[in-house]
């Protein structure tokens, strides 16, 4: 078990901060909350998370970057995109910046995870099409990118 002292420990925090983003990008939110689940004083976590960014070695920017990179090669929409970076901690306008700069077609994205699903045969029946629906919306596309995803014809 580590001493007490150990949870003030700057150098420990800054140890720790590194041990996380070897891992993966983390908000400057999510690193602290994480700093504080482990048992660092929240005040030793943020000092230590700010001082990575300093260096250069923590970005929320970095991480917005790779998140919403990431969520797109899964299939997700930005509805579902800017719900998970909120909770990360990413500012709103950080989000829609980032979101707009990535420049991905969300009809063509919405077409497409539709598909790699359902196939590229359109539903024919009401019940199919609202399940198709429900999906896409789960996924966190936008009602005019499901609808458009559910009666797309294929050129």
């Amino acid at each position: 078990m580590t001493e007490p002292s150990a949870n003030n420990d700057p150098l420990a925090a800054r140890k720790k901060a590194m041990d996380y983003l070897a891992r993966r990008e983390h908000s400057c939110a999510e690193l602290c909350r994480k700093m504080e689940t482990f048992g660092f004083a929240s005040e030793v976590a943020l000092d230590a998370v700010e001082q990575l960014q300093k260096d250069g070695l923590q970005s929320d920017r970095r991480f917005v970057e790779a998140f919403v990179q990431s969520r797109v090669s899964q299939g997700k929409g930005p509805t579902r995109i800017r719900a998970d970076l909120l909770q990360r901690g990413i500012r709103d306008s950080m989000i829609q910046e980032a979101v707009a700069e990535f420049g991905q077609d969300w009809f063509a994205l919405a077409r497409q995870t539709r598909q790699k699903k359902y196939g590229v045969d359109e539903p024919l029946e009401f019940k199919e099409k609202a399940r198709q629906m429900r999906f896409l919306q789960y996924r966190g596309f936008e009602p005019e990118q499901i609808q458009a995803a559910v009666s797309a014809h294929d050129e």
